[in-house]
């Protein structure tokens, strides 16, 4: 592998490394992980990295004919994680999922907490790990990679980005058990305002850009 692509590799993580943007996300992954016991929260950990590098790989090699195929562009893939994102944020916000129990042990999940598989992909992998405008960086690096070589450069560091986001997820729930459910519930509004506020940039820009693009298409 050549200089220039690892140039190319190294880029794209801290792109996408920036985009993320950990102490962020640790935020916003909290009141999520509020009620599952350890063992659940590692369970959620690894499966946002095997979500995550299925989604990288995906848009990495057969990201960009795919949605040219369904008629998909990545800026209604952002406006779609925007309206996702916006639902789950507001009761968020208001404090209406607010729990009043305290941290929880691995005897297993507290009361009024779904399965943790049916928070591992919506909302944890998408969209607030990996939305449309992540899709887009993979899909427009791996369309200025010069070959095959420079595509698995690409690989490696999307495999780099999705450790990254399990080690993230995994430090949370650590952080989760040693905090008191008031804290939590304070945490869970400030994580619900950021997550409002990031769900409407979304739901903007990926809206903007749809737009602009059936004006170009005209």
């Amino acid at each position: 592998m050549s200089e220039l692509h690892l140039d190319d590799a190294l880029l794209l993580f801290l792109a996408l490394f920036a985009l993320y943007s950990p102490i962020a996300a640790l935020a916003s992954y909290l009141p999520y992980l509020e009620g599952y016991s350890r063992s659940e929260q590692r369970r959620l950990a690894w499966t946002l990295f095997i979500n995550t590098s299925v989604l990288m790989l995906a848009a990495l090699w057969v990201g960009e004919p795919l949605l040219e195929l369904l008629g998909i562009s990545t800026a209604a893939l952002s406006a779609t994680g925007g309206i996702a994102l916006l639902l789950a944020a507001v009761p968020m916000m208001t404090g209406q999922t607010a729990t009043t129990v305290e941290p929880s042990t691995d005897k297993g999940e507290l009361p009024g907490r779904p399965p943790w598989k049916s928070i591992a992909f919506t909302p944890l992998t998408f969209p607030l790990t990996f939305g449309g405008t992540t899709f887009g960086f993979f899909v427009a690096y791996r369309a200025e990679a010069p070959s095959v070589t420079a595509a698995v450069g690409l690989t490696i560091a999307g495999f780099a980005y999705a450790a990254l986001t399990g080690i993230t997820l995994a430090l949370a729930g650590r952080i989760t058990h040693r905090i008191t459910a008031s804290t939590t519930a304070m945490l869970e509004k400030v994580a619900g305002i950021l997550l409002t506020a990031i769900a409407v940039s979304l739901l903007a820009s990926g809206g903007t850009r749809m737009v602009v693009e059936v004006f170009n298409g005209l």
